[in-house]
């Protein structure tokens, strides 16, 4: 706060006093104009309009709820002795005149247009009012954002005001100012976009992001040692405690940097508290763990270990019996003698007593790990291959501890939760959010070795009190057609990935075990996670109002700190945030690119913007909806053919129950080169009855365009899917092909 808008004796404290709990950080301040402005800022604690006015260089006059004028006398107090102008509802009229008056007069108003504490840590729905007193004013518009509130005891974090402890060190906090608006171009949809610009900024501008994974997983193991971090159920079930699995992997690390010289370790192991383990340990010893998806082919393997210059890979001997056709180098390690050849037990007890005696920052430095990570590699992954050859996509420590950060923003996982983790550690989601995540956040994980052991991944849920389950819609509608209610009592929330979600699976879990499924979206690129939906936040005060964290068939808002933009498919234009489009994102979790392939690395970005492949369009409240995979559709005749909606209208229509249920791929269409028409549509089907005159009369007589409708129906015994569920893109056109 100013002198100009509060007396002496109460702005000179309050600066003061917040200078020593927030070291505040300004970005562009030169862009702000000289004259009047209206600046809309993003809302997160009860504190922004002080940090704020700290970042600004000139005196805000700021636009606050009437609702807290009639709730407190503290707030009367507050508004009364700075000149804060009240809005509300019943008197938006009043409201506006005395923002427009202040805007004329030359001087800067904050208006906040989420009109409340924002209760889910993201950018919620804009509200228009801005727009009016921007436009009769005859001012710019001013987007502002700030990070590193978010967790404090002003937020909403944690569902609570206050109650929370509060943070001990001054609170590091980036404020980054847009570029003026002009008053005719500033609606809701447009600085809606520039906040998240702003806010990708903010965020990457966090200290913690330029340091490394494994001093950061290892600090936050050491100040935890004796809490039960893992319960492993591959066979007989095994608890782990923090300080065990960090003087573990530490004894382990220590011999893989005496004994393999190569940058890179593979990883071939389900989830469990080997696999957990075996990442820690690599990445301890300097190299990089590659967990290599072990139900691709063997040639895609073989390429994979070649391209990453791999000659070392830590395993299990069931693994090894499993997999016959895999292509095991000759430096392949049992995980188990591994572990003894570094020394057994005689070599973790020194790191165990380490763990519980020694301050935690002291273990990084024993083990000889850097500060800083940064854009260093920590994490190769190779893509499933869906849509063509796998890439190999490689992770920086700023990739992932960015994308767990952004992850932790929010209230969908929180420290306390104890994870059901059964998806593969090959799958970029359950490398990130089932492996890193827990070990930075605390979160207990119980593993299951298979997605697809639906009885055993029962038994845990129900035996082990597991609170979220991780998993993906083709894994999840056998465990819940399978559970019965009260297996599934402790689950507070299911998080879906991977693939779109079918509606008759939502509604199942919502009607047999009265949970809703939070539906998200990423990619391996992305670390994986951009957007998922949350649960509604509790109102928790009288002035408080009902807010959205999910919007079913949405993939979710953004994550804090990523930023989008919807392009044409065809001239990578911009277009309007609420007409689908080509996604394209930015943020911190944003890969830097493919492993020794500059070219597709050229062609997965437009100027500085990942290009996701995927077409989708945002709403008003800002939640993401997938239309479908660019490389799904067809241009015939100069229009763009979804492939995923004549497969869904299909279904639809000749088999009812399967649309009902959710049947997997029982229908695929695909685009064919034609020497003719350019592209033409062929339907591959497991069905013997769909025949390319059934399939005209079905689509014709529903009203779909003669355009939409294949010309070539091909009879197969199965569609090809990938071990991740997914449908294998480049098999199914093959297919298609007749290759």
């Amino acid at each position: 706060m100013r002198a100009q808008y509060a007396p002496w004796l109460i702005a000179t404290p309050l600066r003061w006093l917040a200078r020593c709990l927030y070291r505040v950080r300004s970005l562009h301040a030169d862009r702000l104009p000289a004259g009047g402005a209206l600046l809309l800022g993003n809302h997160l604690s009860y504190v922004d309009v002080i940090v704020l006015q700290l970042a600004c260089p000139r005196p805000i006059r700021f636009v606050g709820h009437e609702s807290l004028v009639e709730a407190h006398w503290f707030f009367r107090f507050v508004f009364q002795v700075t000149g804060t102008i009240p809005v509300s509802r019943g008197h938006a009229l009043r409201a506006t005149r005395r923002v427009v008056e202040s805007l004329g007069k030359g001087e800067y108003v904050l208006m906040f247009p989420e009109g409340a504490i924002s209760r889910t840590g993201q950018v919620m729905k804009l509200e228009r009012g801005f727009e009016l007193m921007a436009r009769r004013a005859g001012v710019p518009v001013v987007p502002v954002y700030h990070d590193g509130l978010w967790g404090s005891v002003f937020s909403f974090s944690g569902n609570t005001y206050l109650l929370k402890a509060p943070r001990l060190l001054p609170t590091p906090v980036t404020v980054v100012w847009g570029a003026p608006i002009p008053a005719g171009y500033a609606d809701a949809a447009t600085v809606r976009a520039a906040l998240l610009e702003l806010g990708e900024v903010a965020f990457a501008a966090h200290p913690r992001l330029g340091r490394h994974l494994a001093t950061e997983v290892v600090r936050a193991l050491a100040k935890r040692p004796g809490r039960l971090e893992l319960i492993d159920r591959t066979t007989t079930r095994r608890e782990v405690t923090a300080a065990g699995l960090l003087a573990t992997a530490a004894a382990l690390a220590l011999h893989l940097r005496r004994t393999v010289r190569e940058a890179r370790i593979a990883i071939v192991l389900p989830p469990g508290a080997g696999a957990t383990i075996a990442n820690l340990a690599v990445l301890c010893a300097g190299k990089t763990p590659v967990n290599l998806n072990f139900t691709t082919s063997g040639s895609a393997i073989a390429a994979s270990l070649h391209i990453a210059g791999i000659r070392t890979v830590l395993t299990a001997e069931a693994m090894r019996v499993k997999l016959p056709g895999f292509p095991w180098p000759a430096d392949t390690r049992d995980f188990a003698a591994t572990l003894a050849a570094a020394g057994g037990k005689r070599a973790v007890f020194p790191w165990f007593v380490a763990a519980w005696l020694l301050p935690s920052p002291c273990l990084p430095l024993l083990l000889g790990l850097p500060g800083k990570g940064g854009d260093a590699e920590a994490g190769l992954l190779f893509t499933s291959g869906s849509s063509g050859e796998p890439k190999g996509v490689v992770l920086t420590h700023r990739n992932i501890l960015g994308n767990c950060r952004q992850i932790s923003s929010l209230a969908i996982l929180p420290g306390t939760a104890v994870m059901l983790s059964c998806l593969p550690i090959f799958h970029s989601f359950g490398f990130t959010v089932t492996v890193w995540y827990p070990l930075l956040r605390g979160s207990r994980v119980v593993t299951v070795p298979s997605p697809l052991e639906a009885r055993r991944i029962v038994d845990a849920i129900r035996e082990e009190a597991c609170t979220v389950w991780v998993t993906a819609p083709t894994f999840a509608r056998a465990v819940l057609q399978k559970a019965e209610r009260r297996d599934l009592r402790t689950l507070e929330v299911i998080v879906s990935g991977a693939e779109r979600l079918p509606e008759d699976l939502a509604e199942l879990a919502r009607e047999k075990f009265h949970l809703e499924i939070m539906q998200g979206y990423g990619l391996t690129e992305t670390s994986p996670v951009t957007s998922v939906n949350q649960p509604d936040p509790p109102v928790t005060t009288g002035t408080g109002e009902a807010q959205r964290g999910q919007c079913a068939g949405s993939v979710g808002r953004l994550l804090p700190g990523m930023a989008a933009r919807l392009l044409d498919p065809v001239t990578r234009a911009p277009v309007s945030a609420t007409t689908p489009g080509l996604v394209a994102l930015r943020g911190p979790n944003v890969f830097t690119g493919y492993l020794l392939d500059p070219e597709r690395t050229a062609e997965a970005f437009h100027e500085g913007w990942f290009l996701t492949g995927d077409l989708g369009r945002f709403d008003e409240a800002g939640f993401l909806w997938i239309e479908g995979r660019l490389s799904r559709f067809s241009k015939i005749g100069g229009e763009m053919v979804p492939h995923g909606t004549i497969e869904r209208k299909l279904i639809e229509l000749c088999d009812p129950r399967a649309a009902a249920e959710g049947e997997s791929y029982p229908v695929f269409v695909a685009g064919v080169p034609d020497a003719q028409k350019g592209e033409v549509l062929v339907l591959l089907t497991v069905r013997p009855e769909l025949t390319a005159e059934l399939v005209r009369e079905k689509l014709a007589g529903a009203g779909v365009p003669n355009l939409w409708i294949p010309r070539i129906v091909k009879r197969v015994d199965a569609i090809p899917v990938l071990g991740t569920g997914k449908i294998d893109l480049k098999a199914a056109r093959a297919l298609a092909c007749g290759l």
